[in-house]
């Protein structure tokens, strides 16, 4: 059941990605149609164009400084999914338990789980699809932004810091930026992370996902590679904000400690009322 839920989420999600991002590549104007094309994606692009004028009509601040609001608009939403997120995580050790005390896979044994699973969760006080409903909100406008920047010619013309925005980077300088701040982030995320089995997974995103983007960054105009950099690094900032693992794990260090002299002191609370009984 909670793999249905979970996989019925992310089908939505993908869904949505799909639907919103291949309804067209065609450049977006003032005279594009439609509540997508005009009504959303063309005001993202008229803030940025808004935005440019307070740094001396340069795109690349504009970019700079709408990515930077967005994110900062949907970090509630942020900090809800990586809260709940974290919830999850630290439930896996007594979900897994529950799997081993229903080995079998017959509908009476599934049910059992299953409630046992509910009753868990309610404790805890995790909804595992609510978790997955910010990322619902969040995807249309992260992409929105990323189809503001790559449909809208006007936002590619001129020059930012050593690159022209139409052109790739000649150095090279953002494409790695944004391959290491894509590492960083999958980094600290993994780090805060119980063992559940999955490192090979854990493994494939960390390092898959910052070539896929050096590999893409080298051959897409700077705008691009730009705005990959600043949401990148802002992610890595918002990890660390809300999801610090250095914190995460030594509380999690201390928790399991206060267990383990909760129980020793158990321990020696009955030892020593045996031998009070002896005596």
């Amino acid at each position: 059941m909670k793999k249905g839920k979970k996989a019925l989420a992310l089908f939505g999600a993908l869904s949505l990605v799909l639907v919103l991002s291949a309804c067209s590549t065609d450049p977006v104007t003032s005279s594009s149609t439609g509540i997508w094309d005009h009504y959303i994606i063309w005001n993202f692009v008229r803030a940025i164009k808004a935005l440019s004028h307070f740094f001396g009509n340069s795109y690349g601040w504009g970019i700079v400084v709408f990515t930077i609001i967005v994110r900062i608009i949907i970090l509630p939403l942020m900090f809800y999914q990586m809260k709940s997120s974290r919830k999850t995580m630290d439930l896996q050790p007594q979900l897994k338990a529950l799997q081993a005390k229903y080995p079998d896979r017959d509908q009476d044994s599934m049910r059992a789980m299953q409630e046992e699973q509910r009753k868990l969760y309610a404790e805890a006080g995790v909804n595992p699809v609510a978790g997955c409903l910010p990322l619902l909100v969040q995807m249309p406008v992260l992409i929105a932004l990323y189809q503001a920047i790559f449909r809208a010619q006007e936002l590619k013309t001129g020059s930012f810091l050593w690159m022209q925005l139409g052109d790739k980077d000649p150095y090279f300088i953002l494409p790695i930026l944004a391959a290491l701040f894509t590492f960083a982030t999958s980094k600290l995320t993994t780090m805060s992370q119980p063992d559940t089995g999955q490192k090979g997974m854990m493994a494939i995103m960390t390092y898959g996902m910052p070539l896929m983007i050096f590999v893409t960054a080298l051959s897409v105009p700077s705008a691009l590679s730009l705005y990959w950099v600043i949401t990148n690094a802002f992610s890595v900032g918002q990890t660390l904000l809300i999801n610090n693992p250095y914190k995460i794990n030594r509380e999690r260090a201390e928790k399991e400690q206060s267990i383990k002299d909760r129980e020793r002191n158990l321990k020696k609370a009955k030892k020593k009322a045996l031998k009070n009984r002896k005596k």
